[in-house]
This record gives structure tokens, C-alpha cells and sequence, in this order.
């Protein structure tokens, strides 16, 4: 399936939000034509509107009826339209009904206010733009206010507190105590040795992955296959890794400040040909990184969303890289990783569902099995708030 810009007036090959290209078909004949949409659904999940919505604003738009049926997946507008034209007519929906009227990103939700207020608010700059009431489209919402999302919107990073008063910013500093301890004057190191004794006790028991190949970045790892190299030991995938790893630290210096662009690393990845490779993103999660990690991810979204693309395999390789990096390479980082994977998860990088997986088995695939159980339990904080954002929704 073909992705585009969800703002096809964005043309940055990096623009990390994309959406489906509209497939339709014609079914019938004479007066009785029709054109279904054939993935609505996927591309009404992309832009985080109800599919009934862009049915409506197609028949608005174009003086068709229109047809819903979405327990069939059965979408059909009147007359003979083709996916170019059906396109068209949805960047007008993007641009009237998704994107932020100030920054111009789809982060938004649609709220209903009142009886004629409509407007949407902006989880990326926090501006809450108004939608236009003239719109046909506008009247059909106020009837049929869109329900509350599940999930990512229930645990974005602007969610004060999840259940037990506890805040973000607690949960990703590590933090979970109850006040009622500190009142009891119980102190902060008493109290982590116990959360980690007893967290310990429950990784003892959790499942450990069969060892499984992975990319050991580190300069050791790489001048060792180099030398493993000359005596042609190496298949070529690891030769491209390789090859690949030791060409980002030949141009980066410690401080990571003289990285190659963005740009020039997909460039490169496109060269090697491994730009469909899980261990592409795992290499990556351990030479663009050093200490300021947490201000380091965001200029790699672009690059990284493109990669990744929301496929779990290259998901789970990149936390996989993260996790040999913090663990065996920086492990005076560890206690920072709930911050790193909120931050990842934020960005929409890593989903939810790939991290309560990942969280939940101890693998030594990527680390010895203690480090992995280290890195686990740093992340505990973070995962359990994700959980109980989760059983928050389910209640709601």
C-alpha cells in the first residue's frame, strides 16, 4: 500500500505523519453507479477521525448521497469518482477538519463544546483552533461528537495524573511512592530497595528468549569483525552492518555533533540496500545516541518514523539497540529509561502495545540476560503507568 504526506503540501521525504493513498472501485451502472472507498477505514485511522466523517465530507463536497455501513467495512458515495479526485476532496477535509489552524500538524482531536462550538485541539502546540460552522460537515458532527479514544490520547505526556496521584513527571523520573510513605518519614533509598528486591523477584519468573543474533555496535565489536572480515567470516548482511556502524562513527565525533545529516544517513542506508532490515534501526539506536539522549531523539524523528513505519519487528530491533547501548554502554543511563521511552512514545515511534511486550520478557538476545532484567526494571515505572492508562480507558 502507497503512503503520502497526511499535508500533501509538506513534500519532506522525513514528515513523519502518512497516511494511505485512497483506493476506490465502481460497482454498478447508468443511475445506479456508485464508487466505494475500499480502505476508508485505514485511511480515517490515520488522520484520528471516524470514518463517517470523510464519507459525509465526500457527499458534502461532492453533491453525492452517500452509503455507510461499518460493521461490512461498506463505504459508497453516488456516482463515478475516481482515487485521484477522491484525494483531492480529502486534503479539504484535512485541511478544514484535522490540521491545527496555528502550527499545521494532525494532532488533533475534534471537541464539541456547546451547541455551536467546534474546535480542535492540538496535542503537538496546545492551540485550540475553531472549525468552521458553515461547513455541512460541521452540523453532522455536532450531532455525532466523535467518542474518546482509547489509548495513545489517554496517555499522552500531557496527562497530569494516571490513578494513584501520581504524575508524568514522577513516572518518568522513576518515581511511584505513594505520600503516604513520605509522611510515614520513610526515605527514598529504603523504599527503591524494596520496589527493586521485589521487582526482581517477579523478572526471576518471567520468560527468557532463546539468544538470537543481534548488531553489536560498539568499537570493540566493530574493529573485531573487521578483522573477522579479512578472513571473509562474515555474510553479507553482517558485512553491510558493519560496514554501515563503522561509517556513522567515522563521521560522528564523541559528542555526536558532526553526525551526517538525516538525509545523508537514509542516503546511505539506500546504498547498502538494507532500508527493509530490522537491524538497521537496532545499529542506529546505538551510534546516534551519547549522554543527552533525551534532547538527542527528537532531531531523528523524521528518520526514524520513515525507517520504522510503524512495523513491530523494526520496533522491537530499536528498542533492542537502546537497550545494548544503555545497558552495556552507558549503563549510568539506565535510571533514565522511563524518560527515554515516554519520549519514544510520544513521537510515535514505539507503540504501546510493543513496549508492554517488550517489558514483559527478559531476552538475551540483544544483552546478557542480567542487564536485560536491569533495563526492564528501570522501565517498570513507565510501563505500569501505561497500564493503568489503559484500564483508565477501559473504565471510561
Amino acid at each position: 500500500m502507497s503512503f503520502v504526506n497526511i499535508c500533501r503540501d509538506n513534500t519532506d521525504p522525513f514528515y513523519r505523519y502518512k497516511m494511505p493513498l485512497i483506493q476506490s472501485k465502481t460497482e454498478g451502472r447508468g443511475n445506479g453507479i456508485k464508487t466505494a472507498i475500499l480502505n476508508l477505514a485505514e485511511v480515517a485511522r490515520a488522520l484520528g477521525r471516524p470514518p463517517a466523517y470523510l464519507v459525509k465530507f465526500f457527499g458534502s463536497e461532492l453533491g453525492a448521497q452517500t452509503s455507510i455501513d461499518e460493521k461490512l467495512d461498506r463505504y459508497l458515495v453516488n456516482g463515478a469518482h475516481d482515487s485521484a479526485e477522491l484525494q483531492d476532496s480529502l486534503d479539504g477535509f484535512i485541511n478544514k477538519f484535522v490540521l491545527c489552524g496555528s502550527c499545521k500538524n494532525p494532532e488533533t482531536e475534534i471537541q464539541v463544546k456547546g451547541k455551536d462550538d467546534l474546535q480542535r485541539d492540538c496535542k503537538a502546540c496546545g492551540k485550540i483552533t475553531m472549525i468552521d460552522l458553515k461547513h455541512k460537515l460541521s452540523s453532522y458532527i455536532l450531532k455525532h461528537p466523535p467518542t474518546s479514544k482509547k489509548g495513545k490520547k489517554a496517555a499522552t505526556a500531557t496527562a497530569n495524573v494516571v490513578g494513584g496521584g501520581k504524575s508524568i513527571s514522577d513516572i518518568a523520573s522513576g518515581q511511584s511512592k505513594p505520600a503516604a510513605e513520605d509522611a510515614e518519614g520513610n526515605d527514598d533509598d529504603d523504599f527503591l530497595t524494596k520496589k527493586i528486591n521485589a521487582e526482581a523477584a517477579q523478572l526471576a519468573s518471567v520468560q527468557v528468549k532463546d539468544d538470537e543474533w543481534a548488531v553489536d555496535m560498539s568499537e570493540e565489536a566493530i574493529a573485531a569483525r573487521a578483522r573477522e572480515l579479512e578472513g571473509l567470516t562474515l555474510n553479507d548482511d553482517e558485512a553491510k552492518f558493519n560496514d554501515f556502524g563503522e561509517w556513522l562513527l567515522k563521521e560522528s565525533d564523541e559528542s555526536k555533533e558532526d553526525l551526517p545529516t538525516d538525509v545523508e544517513i537514509y542516503k546511505k542506508i539506500i546504498e547498502l540496500e538494507i532500508s527493509d532490515k530490522p537491524e538497521t534501526v537496532q545499529v542506529l539506536a546505538q551510534v546516534l545516541f551519547d549522554e543527552d539522549i533525551l534532547n538527542q531523539i527528537e532531531p531523528h524523528v523524521g528518520l526514524l518514523a520513515k525507517l520504522i513505519n510503524g512495523q513491530e519487528e523494526f520496533e522491537t530491533a530499536f528498542l533492542g539497540g537502546l537497550e545494548r547501548f544503555l545497558g552495556l554502554e552507558k549503563p549510568d543511563l539506565i535510571p533514565a529509561v522511563p524518560k527515554i521511552l515516554l519520549s519514544l512514545y510520544d513521537k510515535e515511534i514505539i507503540s504501546e502495545e510493543v513496549i508492554l511486550s517488550w517489558g514483559s520478557k527478559v531476552s538475551k538476545k540483544y544483552v546478557p540476560k542480567d542487564v536485560s532484567k536491569k533495563v526492564r526494571k528501570a522501565a517498570k515505572p513507565f510501563i505500569k503507568w501505561l497500564e493503568e492508562a489503559d484500564e483508565e480507558s477501559d473504565e471510561e
